[in-house]
């Protein structure tokens, strides 16, 4: 098997690992969502804290994770402590796992440990003696989470810059298939009443099970389709990919699989190849620490890092933000119950899932910080929109619930364009040899956010003028932001490159 085809299988692989993730996300969190309206009535603080893993998941189905709590006596309060303890261990082990991996080149092992995490983690769900333990199954679980850092870092040394943005769009629109087929398999999970040594399964234990032993059929495939391949080759595989440069007089060698020794990625025809010396095929772990000469003030405080960095808070922050108000506003104006929420979140998370797949074909023909402007401008006329409209809502039922949903739309349109075009750049505009770490670093500023989001327009629900006027402010101050900055927003190497092209002619 030749490194295009097992290029293609890993990614495979890592589409399902990201959809499984999706699974897991949605059929935990969104179980949340058919008791959001219902709870709001108790305590708008409480609903909150339950709301700061929201996401736009998918069709609701019977709550299991809010019963299976309240069976075990916890409080209401334990609902958001175990929603956002699994963001808030991915969002600390995340930086972890990026440092694991730009270290020692490989992320397979990296995947397969993390993957226990997630099986111990839906193990100790299922068990639930207590809400003690509950809520410990969800913090291993998110430790098992983190390792997308390393999965992104591997993505950017594995591929080409031009075709980063359409991989990063088909895998995360994995993902929300994942968060959107997710609580469907609950239809069957429901059904679940017998036991399995000492272990109860029911509908509200049968979860943990059922993702444990997906976790665990995904060992296998990981085993079986995941290479740590080097950088794809162009057509003929005479030239080699060039590795990114964080310093321009130092190289960084990348490791092939099982440590083979490996060449230094640079333009080399067939013969070079041929008659490449031993001594430059050197082990790579005797290569220099990628943090040798690293710091985090010169990497991250970048004009072009902040920007993208901000951005990526800013949305997640506003999304979530939404998201948050959503369910109370279809409630209050509109009277939605489980049915019409399973209805709204349903054609929301295909929205997406195609707005990745249209940003796929659209990142092959555009520039990303062309892809990051349009989001951007997309998501202020969504916000501007929700300010107008639905603040003071004037008309008849009819009217209202159509502008509700067009602003839905419009700001579910944006956000496929922001998310990847980001993601994409990040990667560009930092260094590949400690992508894995900064990739955490981002992930981390994203998980903040979902957490303070929430946080900020859950007792506003009632003030829409303050949240909504708010977050226009921001996404304002962010597209400012990227115009000002917009020739910056590219990668360092395509400009050097095309300066020595010139300057040769």
């Amino acid at each position: 098997m030749d490194n295009h085809q097992k290029r293609n299988l890993t990614f495979l692989t890592i589409g399902l690992i990201f959809m499984l993730s999706g699974i897991e996300y949605g059929k935990f969190i969104s179980n949340w969502i058919s008791f959001q309206g219902c709870f709001w009535h108790i305590n708008a603080h409480v609903s909150t804290l339950l709301c700061c893993s929201s996401v736009v998941a998918s069709a609701v189905i019977l709550p299991t994770i809010w019963r299976y709590l309240q069976i075990l006596e916890a409080p209401p309060y334990f609902l958001g402590l175990g929603l956002s303890a699994f963001s808030l261990s991915a969002l600390v082990t995340g930086p972890l796992f990026g440092i694991w991996s730009d270290r020692s080149k490989t992320t397979k092992s990296i995947v397969l440990f993390s993957n226990v995490f997630e099986i111990v983690g839906n193990f100790m769900y299922f068990i639930g003696y207590s809400k003690w333990l509950l809520l410990c199954s969800r913090i291993v679980a998110g430790v098992g989470a983190g390792a997308g850092s390393s999965i992104f870092g591997f993505l950017t040394r594995s591929t080409q810059p031009e075709e980063r943005a359409g991989i990063f769009a088909a895998i995360m629109a994995g993902r929300q298939a994942g968060l959107l087929v997710g609580p469907a398999f609950n239809l069957f999970l429901r059904l679940c009443d017998f036991k399995l040594g000492p272990f109860v399964v029911n509908k509200y234990t049968s979860p943990g099970i059922f993702m444990c032993l997906l976790w665990v059929l995904l060992q296998f495939v990981v085993l079986a389709m995941y290479w740590d391949v080097p950088p794809v080759s162009c057509e003929g595989g005479a030239t080699m990919m060039e590795m990114k440069q964080e310093e321009v007089e130092e190289e960084v060698p990348l490791m092939g699989s099982d440590e083979e020794p490996v060449h230094t990625y640079r333009a080399l025809n067939s013969d070079q190849l041929e008659t490449s010396t031993s001594s430059d095929m050197q082990p790579v772990h005797r290569a220099s620490d990628p943090f040798r000469n690293f710091s985090a003030s010169r990497e991250f405080l970048r004009e072009e890092v902040v920007v993208v960095l901000t951005a990526q808070f800013i949305t997640l922050f506003n999304q979530t933000a939404l998201e948050t108000m959503v369910t109370p506003l279809t409630q209050r104006h509109f009277n939605f119950g489980e049915l019409g929420n399973s209805l709204m979140y349903s054609l929301c998370g295909v929205e997406v899932i195609l707005g990745f797949f249209f940003v796929r074909w659209l990142s092959r023909k555009v520039a990303d910080r062309a892809v990051l402007a349009a989001g951007l401008v997309i998501c202020c006329t969504a916000c501007i929109w929700c300010l107008i409209f639905l603040c003071n809502p004037r008309g008849g039922y009819g009217w209202e619930l159509s502008a509700f949903i067009i602003g839905v739309f419009l700001q579910l349109l944006g956000l496929p364009f922001v998310a990847v075009s980001q993601v994409s750049l990040f990667s560009k505009v930092t260094a590949e040899k400690t992508q894995g770490f900064s990739q955490g670093v981002r992930r981390s500023v994203g998980g903040l956010a979902t957490i303070l989001g929430p946080l900020w327009a859950g007792g506003l629900t009632n003030n829409l003028y303050i949240m909504l006027g708010m977050m226009l402010a921001l996404l304002l101050m962010i597209t400012v932001m990227t115009a000002l900055s917009y020739d910056r927003l590219t990668e360092p190497r395509a400009v050097q490159s095309a300066q020595s092209s010139d300057s040769g002619g």
